[in-house]
């Protein structure tokens, strides 16, 4: 007794095989990998660029500050509360492992004017006719940083990170930059 399908019951089969075959890999690519250990400090390169940025600035007659480096996912998820569930303003939309500070590969500046942290972007110090803030922004860029003020939607200023081709979710997976990744620039 030879069957006959419908067509629709080949297009169901069909969509089950591939429901399965993104489901497997999913489980076999989409996991994180828990033998990878999470960063506990900036990665070297973003640590000595950091270093660089603030030499670099202030060779331009502006003084910076590294305002914040790595975060802990307990320290991120204190600072998403901030405008939500805690008072001030909303200052973050990343949760804890949601973060290039939580893999070691994001830090926060700020210009310091008379002994204080400022964020005035259109301060200018050093009295050369141009923002100190987006000098130093030139600098972090030269240096291998982006900018969290070019992002599309939620402009972070003091923002500056290294991705290293890697996204926060190649990091959740557990995938990391090489120690030694990415030619450190000088002066």
């Amino acid at each position: 007794m030879k069957r006959k399908f419908s067509g629709r019951a080949v297009i169901t089969f069909c969509l089950i095989i591939v429901g399965v075959w993104i489901y497997l890999q999913y489980i076999h690519n989409g996991t994180s990998n828990r033998d990878v250990p999470l960063p506990d400090s900036l990665h070297p390169a973003v640590s000595h660029n950091a270093e660089l940025l603030i030499q670099q600035s202030a060779g331009k007659g502006i003084e910076i500050i590294i305002t914040d480096g790595f975060r802990s996912h307990q320290e991120q998820d204190r600072l998403y509360e901030k405008g939500r569930s805690t008072q001030g303003n909303i200052v973050t939309h990343a949760k804890g492992g949601e973060s290039f500070h939580n893999f070691g590969l994001a830090i926060d500046f700020a210009i310091k004017a008379n002994g204080q942290a400022i964020w005035d972007m259109g301060y200018d110090g050093n009295g050369n006719g141009q923002s100190d803030w987006m000098e130093v922004v030139e600098i972090a860029k030269e240096l291998g940083f982006e900018w969290g003020g070019d992002w599309k939607h939620f402009k972070d200023y003091p923002h500056l990170q290294m991705d290293f081709g890697l996204s926060i979710n190649d990091l959740q997976k557990g995938q990391r930059p090489p120690s030694q990744s990415m030619t450190v620039k000088s002066s």
